[in-house]
Order: structure tokens, then sequence, then C-alpha cells
């Protein structure tokens, strides 16, 4: 949820960004720098180019969600996909993909006399070419974060990392290492886990992609305890439709999501009454989308919700410690390296 796609200064004073805008202009950046070499380093597939021509045939390129929440916990001699989520603290593990896209393959447990065990007893073991991307993702974070350290400065990556982890020592709840994924039939909300948790392996990364992802997910769920409508839905496609029509294809530039995300969002906007979707007046084709009367007191909402949340947390976790993350946050989103890898795109 990128929200404004970048950090602006206007007559020497500084725009103030909402918090999670920081912290999630902060993690795609991460992730971008982490999928950029890992699409470098590993054997892939895409739709695009076919089997890659630099680095052989291998699995269907996927991004840093799929390492951070899956397949970092899978082992060579295989797990049960209720020890799997239990470990990753998320039921979304998009196992039907990995599949498809040959990282995994599911199977009874050969121990299990069932004829049909359940799905939380399958197990789950890594193909060849998910052993070898495990390989590549595994020293990434640490590396990205290594190049974070001598981009930016050491300091600067140290206050935030020590910033995060003093919110999160406030804060109860266990988190999975990367936000989990959103499905539109659940109004695309963050999951809360509320099953048990296992012990993680001593060896996993917890690089500052980590901590980003646990901070922002804690204050995508405490907005959306108040709100109807997601924090991602908010404040991308809602926040920026406009009473005079806005065209679908300027979504992507205007929202930093894909645009493959701005259609889900529309979908949910039309279908719930916020938004409607018509022929462009100004142009020979095209749409635009337009919010209903529903939908700008859903944008209102969505910006009293947000402060609101801010003030919140300022409160209970303190006013000192969420200066102390805009402190080391704004620096980072307003540095042009940091930018322009915001603005890349994947190939």
């Amino acid at each position: 949820m990128p929200g404004k796609a970048a950090y602006s200064i206007m007559a020497g004073v500084a725009l103030r960004l909402p918090l999670p805008t920081l912290l999630s202009t902060a993690l795609v950046a991460f992730t971008i720098e982490f999928d950029n070499e890992a699409e470098h380093q590993m054997p892939h597939r895409t739709t695009a180019s076919g089997p890659s021509a630099l680095v052989g045939d291998g699995p269907f390129l996927v991004s840093q969600v799929m390492w951070s929440n899956v397949m970092q916990y899978v082992t060579d001699t295989g797990v049960r996909v209720g020890d799997l989520h239990e470990r990753a603290r998320t039921t979304r593990d998009s196992l039907a993909g990995l599949r498809r896209w040959r990282y995994v393959v599911v199977e009874p447990d050969p121990l299990d006399s069932r004829v049909t065990p359940r799905s939380d007893d399958l197990i789950v073991r890594p193909t060849a070419g998910g052993r070898t991307a495990q390989q590549c993702w595994r020293p990434l974070g640490r590396e990205i974060e290594g190049r974070w350290a001598r981009r930016f400065g050491p300091e600067r990556i140290g206050a935030l990392r020590r910033a995060l982890q003093s919110v999160l020592d406030r804060m109860p709840g266990d988190r999975p290492d990367y936000l989990p994924i959103v499905h539109p039939t659940q109004n695309g909300k963050a999951e809360i886990w509320e099953g048990p948790s296992a012990s993680r392996r001593d060896d996993r990364s917890n690089d500052v992609s980590v901590l980003l992802s646990q901070v922002l997910l804690a204050f995508t769920i405490d907005f959306e305890r108040q709100s109807r409508i997601s924090l991602p839905i908010s404040a991308t496609t809602l926040r920026v439709l406009d009473r005079e029509g806005t065209r679908v294809r300027d979504l992507p530039r205007l929202t930093g999501v894909s645009r493959e995300a701005n259609a889900m969002c529309i979908g949910f906007l039309v279908r719930h009454g916020c938004a409607v979707v018509g022929a462009d007046p100004a142009a020979g084709r095209g749409k635009v989308v337009r919010p209903t009367a529903k939908g700008h007191r859903a944008q209102d909402k969505y910006r009293r919700i947000l402060a609101a949340t801010e003030e919140q947390w300022e409160t209970h976790v303190g006013r000192q410690r969420i200066r102390d993350i805009r402190t080391s946050l704004e620096p980072l989103v307003g540095h042009e390296p940091l930018a322009s890898r915001r603005r890349s795109t994947r190939g």
C-alpha cells in the first residue's frame, strides 16, 4: 500500500506522509531489490520471456513473500501443512500456486493410513528447483540490508532497526515474517494469526524487511478493526478517486500498485456501491472510475481512521517511538536511490 508515490517537499516544508505509507514504501523498495537480485541469480521462467536465456530453465519467478512466509519453512525431508502454518504464522500459503510453479510437491504422508488425509496433514517438500531457489533466497535478506547500510549509512539503518523493534516489543501477538497474502473474497483484509505458534528455525533471516512487515501488519490490523474497507484498498485505489473521474489506465501511476491489483480494488468498490466505471468521455476508448456518494464518505472515513490509528499508537506505544520510526524512514523514502528502486518494474 505505497500511498503517495514519492516523498514531496513544497516551499521547503516536508509533507507528512502517513506512517503506513512510510513503512510500505521502504518495504516495497526492499522487496524490489530482493526480487531483482533473485531474478539475476535463480534459474527461472516468466510469462514475458519464456525460459530465461541467462540462467536457464527453472520454476516460475515469484516474489519475496513466497520465501519469507512459505519456502523458508519447507525442509528437504518435508513439513506438514499444519506445522508450516504454525511456523509461518499464516495460513495463506499459496501452495496450489507453488505446486503449479514447480517449487514444491504436496502429497499424503506415507505413514498416514487414512484414505483421505486432512489437508493439514499433507506433506510439503521442495522440488529440485525449489531447493535451488531456497539456496538463492536464504542469504538475500541480509545481503540487501547490507547494501542499504552501505548506501544510506550503517547508523541510519541501525537506528531504523532499533525503532521498529522498540515498537514491536510493546505489541502483543505473533506475526509472519512478511505481509500475509490478501484475498478479494475476504475484502482484501489482513489475516490475524490466532493459532498456535511453533518454534522457528534459529537460522531464519531476521532482516529489516521482517521488522518493516511486522510493524506495518500491526498497524493494518488496528486500522481494519475500525474500517469495513481494508487498508490496501483504502490507501491505493479508493484514495485517488476523483469526482471528475480517474482514468483506469492512470491508476498504477497514481497508486503505485499494479494494474491487476487496481482491478481487484475497483471490483470491490463497485460491488459495494463505492464507485462506478464508465466510458472515458475525453477519449475514443478506455474507462474512467468515479466515486459515488458512498465512495466519498468512505474516502473521508479512511482519512479519519488513518489519523486516529496513528494517534492511538502514539498513546499506547509511545509518541517518541513513533517519532523515531518517522525520523528513520522519512530520509530513506525521500532518498533518490530508494525512490528509483521503488519506481522500477520487474522484467
